[in-house]
Parts: C-alpha cells; sequence; structure tokens
C-alpha cells in the first residue's frame, strides 16, 4: 500500500506536472506572464512550509540536532554548487536562458536529474509518514509547475516544436519514478539514513525557495503585486500546516 501512494504521488509530481505545465501553455501570453508569477509566490511558500514544518522537525525528531542542523547547511552549499554545474536550476521564463547560458539538451539533463532526486524525496517522506508524503508531494508539485512553464519557453526558442517539446519535457519528468522507487527500496533497508535524507531535501527546498523563486518575484513588482505575492506565499505556508494540523 505504502509503495503505492509513493508510485502515484510520484507520478502526479512528474507526468502530472509536465502536462499541466503544458496546459498552462494554451493560455496566451498575457495570461501566463499574470499566473506564472502567482504560481510562483504560492511555491515558495509550500516549499519553505514543507522545509520547516515537516521535513526539519522530522528529522530532528528521527537524529541529533548536531548532525542534523550541519546536514541541512551542508545540503544549502551543494544545491548551490550543482546549480554552478547546471544540474539544479528553475527557470520561470526565457529571460533565464540568456543568464545561464543554457541549450535545451542541458535544460533535459539538468531536470532529469532534478526529477530523480525530487523522487527520493517523496520516497522518504513516505517511508517516514503518509502524511509527510503527501505535504512533499505537494511541495513538489507547486515548483515543478512553474518550472516546468519555463522549460517548455526555453526548448520552444530552442526551435523544438510543441509537440516534441512536450515529450522531452515529459521524458525529462518521468525520472521522478525510478527515483522514488530506488528511495523506497534504498531506504526501507537503511533506516538510519532517512533523517539525513529528509534535512538534505529540507535544504532543497529552502535553497529553491530562497534563492530561485524569491528573487524572481522581486522584479519589477508594483505594490498590489507585491501584496498579492504575499497573500500566495502565506497560502503556500499555510497549506502545508494545515496538512501537518490535520493529520
Amino acid at each position: 500500500m505504502l509503495l503505492l501512494w509513493i508510485v502515484t504521488f510520484s507520478l502526479i509530481g512528474s507526468v502530472g506536472a509536465a502536462a499541466g505545465a503544458a496546459l498552462l501553455l494554451v493560455f496566451p501570453q498575457t495570461i501566463r506572464d499574470a499566473l506564472v508569477p502567482a504560481l510562483v509566490s504560492y511555491a515558495a511558500g509550500v516549499l519553505l512550509g514543507a522545509a520547516f514544518l515537516g521535513m526539519i522537525p522530522t528529522a530532528l525528531a528521527r537524529g541529533e540536532a548536531t548532525l542534523i542542523l550541519p546536514t541541512v547547511l551542508a545540503g544549502l552549499v551543494l544545491f548551490f554548487v550543482l546549480e554552478k554545474l547546471v544540474l539544479w536550476r528553475h527557470c520561470h521564463d526565457r529571460g533565464c536562458q540568456s543568464h545561464h547560458g543554457q541549450t535545451g539538451p542541458l535544460i533535459l539533463i539538468g531536470d532529469a536529474f532534478h526529477n530523480f532526486v525530487d523522487g527520493v524525496v517523496i520516497a522518504a517522506a513516505f517511508l517516514v509518514a503518509v502524511p509527510l508524503g503527501i505535504a512533499t508531494a505537494v511541495a513538489v508539485i507547486a515548483h515543478e509547475v512553474p518550472q516546468e512553464v519555463g522549460d517548455f519557453a526555453i526548448l520552444l526558442d530552442n526551435g523544438y516544436g510543441r509537440a516534441q517539446a512536450f515529450w522531452l519535457n515529459t521524458l525529462s519528468a518521468s525520472t521522478t519514478l525510478p527515483g522514488a522507487l530506488a528511495g523506497y527500496f534504498w531506504l526501507a533497508q537503511m533506516q538510519e539514513a532517512i533523517a539525513y535524507i529528509l534535512a538534505l531535501s529540507a535544504a532543497s527546498f529552502v535553497y529553491i525557495a530562497l534563492a530561485d523563486l524569491v528573487p524572481s518575484l522581486h522584479q519589477k513588482t508594483t505594490a498590489s503585486q507585491s501584496i498579492l505575492q504575499l497573500v500566495l506565499l502565506l497560502t503556500g505556508i499555510g497549506t502545508i500546516a494545515w496538512m501537518h494540523h490535520a493529520r
């Protein structure tokens, strides 16, 4: 039953996110320009909520703080390095293509690696408790949808057709499932490693939220847009808080 939960939410978090992003491309550019920042604001809140209200407290309950907190810190440095190597990135518009100097194949390879890690993260959370797994999967889905929209835009700008971009993006997203299966079978035998996987996962969520998502929200915003972003960010945090309170 637990494996079924993991497989289901891994598929929703990968293929479902890619399909949702593709659906957004149906809307006119003006509507996408309004929707994507809203999704990014909400995703930032969900990621921070999942890290600080779920993953870190659970990791601390299963391990020593003197080891868990340095693991979180080391994770932040690790994801900084991975982003420099173009293996860990979050793009939400065409502009970041020139910023990172990436091409279509690099984006697909980097996303495949990232989504595989997301699968391990989902499996680790479910092995602790189903509610934590669901909250973690929601966080993965929330930040994957706006990223996939940005990926589609870049692939289209690189000359890929819409159908080709969709299938290639879906293929790179599908690595979440093997990551989840690998995490499930490995961590089931290595229970003591779960606390540290959760700590690293929390670091990835905090890094994505604060290094990638939040800075993009500060670009050319009006007072009303800033208020809306704050409301959506708090709504994302509230979503995770509600999930943990309801369990």
